[in-house]
């Protein structure tokens, strides 16, 4: 996850409108699995592993990123949480990339770097920010190097040797607002987040809209901010 936001929230993080929201969604495309062990790939504070190991039957959590300054173990509801630079092969059986493709040259390669990590038959989380033509000054801010499209980040999968389960956008509830906002300001790429804490009233109202759009995962292909693809290694 980008740890930039992480600074602008702080412990915010998880009562702001977009990380509760993508939280929820990622359980929705993940429920069902059974994963039990997870590695999360650029984690950063491990908000999203640590969700599922609060709110889903995941059991450990092995949070790999490396601008940690040195390994660590945590916890999360009793639960192992380990804090490391790299690892070597591991049973996880579901692999988290929340965000982090997008910063990276070589995505493909990304992926397959850590599919080779995990056994036959663990699953992989994507998201990615979607659509090129939202490009603005959040994304040289956070150095994003590319948005995706849903079929473009679907093909990176399956380049990468995975097999590709479902793949939807999400957060197209509050795709026309966001686009208007982003449109209206194209050329401008100065660098800055548009990222913003907010009261309790705007971040139940967005929460609630974007909790309205939950039903359709993983079923929209057309438009959102996000695109979410879970793939499996064969």
């Amino acid at each position: 996850m980008d740890l930039k936001e992480e600074d602008i929230l702080g412990a915010e993080i998880g009562r702001h409108w977009y990380y509760r929201s993508k939280a929820a969604a990622l359980r929705r495309m993940v429920g069902g699995l059974g994963a039990r062990r997870i590695l999360d790939v650029g984690a950063g504070s491990g908000f999203f592993s640590r969700h599922l190991l609060a709110e889903a039957g995941a059991q450990s959590a092995l949070c790999v990123d490396i601008g940690y300054p040195s390994d660590r173990d945590d916890s999360e509801g009793g639960k192992p949480v380990l804090y490391r630079r790299d690892t070597g092969p591991t049973d996880c059986d579901l692999v988290l990339m929340m965000d982090v493709l997008e910063h990276v040259d070589d995505d493909r390669g990304l992926v397959r770097h850590y599919a080779a990590k995990v056994p036959s038959g663990a699953h992989f989380l994507v998201t990615v920010p979607a659509f090129r033509f939202l490009w603005s000054g959040h994304d040289v801010f956070l150095e994003h190097k590319r948005r995706y499209r849903l079929g473009e980040i679907e093909t990176t999968m399956r380049d990468a040797g995975l097999q590709v389960v479902r793949g939807a956008y999400y957060f197209g509830f509050v795709f026309p607002l966001a686009a208007a906002v982003r449109l209206a300001a194209r050329g401008t790429t100065e660098p800055r987040s548009s990222l913003k804490k907010h009261g309790a009233l705007t971040n139940g109202l967005l929460a609630t809209v974007c909790a309205a759009e939950l039903p359709l995962v993983p079923v929209n292909r057309l438009a959102g901010l996000s695109a979410f693809v879970l793939a499996r290694k064969p």
